[in-house]
């Protein structure tokens, strides 16, 4: 079978506070719904939310090709730094790291395309947090699409615990209910 024949799907958060990294990964290969994507995302960019390609270095886009698509406007400066420095060199060396670990096959890697959405908090404060964060979000975002984690199992268990995450966890009456 093919590697990434359909679409996979993997998400991760890493860190806490200003400099944690939320990633959420679509991917699958050129010529598929993925690629019919990448190309309408990177076409349509809306206010505060423009989509670039990630690069490693100028004109040294990663591989596989991989979108940066910002869930947050960056408005203050420090922020604009984060987003497209600290969180997109983040992204990219995780993107390397997956393939360097196989969960991308190196072989493959000019025929898939990754679309990576990406929040940077503006209240950031510190840029290596934030890409050393952004970098493992991006390697365990990868891994969980191509192992297809979590299973049915661990959501189900998740929701027995209750719903929770780092913004938000409701009191143990309400998730009772």
């Amino acid at each position: 079978m093919t590697f990434a024949s359909t679409a996979l799907i993997g998400e991760a958060f890493v860190g806490e506070g200003a400099n944690a990294a939320h990633t959420n990964i679509v991917l699958g290969r050129r010529g598929g719904p993925v690629e019919a994507a990448w190309a309408t995302a990177l076409a349509t960019p809306s206010a505060g939310h423009v989509p670039f390609v990630t690069v490693l270095r100028p004109s040294v886009p990663v591989q596989p090709p991989t979108l940066f698509v910002p869930k947050a406007a960056a408005e203050t400066d420090l922020h604009q730094r984060a987003t497209w420095g600290a969180a997109q060199a983040g992204l990219a060396q995780g993107v390397v790291d997956a393939v360097e670990a196989g969960d991308l096959p190196a072989d493959e890697a000019g025929a898939l395309l990754i679309i990576a959405a990406i929040w940077v908090n503006p209240a950031v404060n510190d840029l290596d947090e934030s890409f050393a964060n952004q970098r493992e979000a991006a390697a365990r975002a990868i891994r969980a699409a191509v192992e297809g984690t979590p299973t049915l199992a661990e959501v189900r268990e998740a929701a027995r615990v209750g719903a929770a995450n780092p913004f938000y966890t409701p009191a143990p009456e309400a998730v009772a209910r």
